[in-house]
């Protein structure tokens, strides 16, 4: 393709790139490069992925949460994969795999977490087992919760159920809600 004020005309060369004035998006109409896209990531002064960086983010519930955690057991688990970490009040939980490499630095950086502070272990991938576990406990969130807000309504409480979430081995529950300031 090429635009319409380009006297070098349209159609693709034998090389099969687009004809046209070959300006490189200089020609006046734009129209030369309307097709092409830019790799916004060739100017990051890292690769996608440093093998030597062992902390990965990982999502839970579709991405409501998210945590930093560190894979000391050197685990082969990519972007994507479903793994059963560590929780800090003991027992597990299960989440996919969000972001791993030197974005997941960034990320840190972002959310102002330091490398150096202690973060979660990756345990394993998750096994079909775990998998079966944890959707059997996410299939009672719905009703949980609809008994959280009927118990919240009989207590004539000034709050509002939002979400629950059973963590991965179904130790904890947790009660997403909002309530207006309380004044003392």
């Amino acid at each position: 393709m090429s635009c319409s004020s380009c006297s070098t005309g349209g159609g693709c060369s034998t090389s099969g790139k687009t004809g046209g004035c070959r300006s490189n998006g200089g020609c006046s109409t734009g129209g030369c490069n309307k097709m092409n896209a830019y790799d916004w990531l060739s100017d990051l002064p890292f690769s996608a992925q440093n093998e030597n960086f062992k902390t990965v983010e990982v999502s839970f519930k579709n991405g409501s949460r998210k945590g930093f955690y560190q894979n000391s057991n050197n685990i082969d688990c990519n972007t994507g994969d479903w793994v059963v970490v560590e929780v800090t009040t003991g027992g597990f939980d299960i989440g996919r795999i969000s972001l791993s490499g030197e974005l997941v630095r960034l990320q840190m950086k972002k959310r102002r977490h330091r490398e150096s502070e202690e973060t979660p272990r990756i345990l394993r991938i998750a096994t079909e087992r775990d998998m079966a576990t944890w959707e059997n406990f996410r299939q009672h969130e719905q009703s949980t919760m609809v008994t959280a807000r009927v118990i919240v309504n009989d207590l004539k409480l000034n709050m509002k159920i939002g979400d629950v979430e059973y963590q991965g081995d179904a130790r904890k529950a947790t009660f997403y809600y909002t309530a207006d300031p309380r004044r003392f």
